[in-house]
């Protein structure tokens, strides 16, 4: 085998590898389970406009319906342990 052909090979061998190795951006978390009912599925957007959440320890919370959040806010320690993971850090606020 020539030189040329040696270098072209491996030249497209390294270059697969890199992209191989690269990883794709992770998506955006759109579905999580309520804290309160862990067996209720939530939207995050959904919940968010209607505004069906909560922010404890610097996480937010989020509920599957009118009652959850008052329940939460009782005892919030106790529900935070039920939410699936990851929990998502609640947006900066706007100033």
């Amino acid at each position: 085998m020539n030189k040329i052909a040696l270098v072209s090979i491996l030249s497209v061998a390294v270059v697969g590898i890199g992209v191989a190795q690269t990883k794709k951006p992770a998506k955006p978390q759109t579905m999580i389970t309520c804290a309160v009912m862990p067996k209720d599925p939530v939207t995050i957007a959904d919940a968010t406009k209607n505004k069906m959440y909560s922010d404890y320890k610097g996480r937010r919370y989020y509920f599957c319906c009118a009652g959850c959040p008052e329940a939460f806010k009782k005892n919030p320690a106790k529900y935070a342990k039920n939410a699936s993971l990851p929990v998502p850090k609640p947006a900066p606020k706007k100033k």
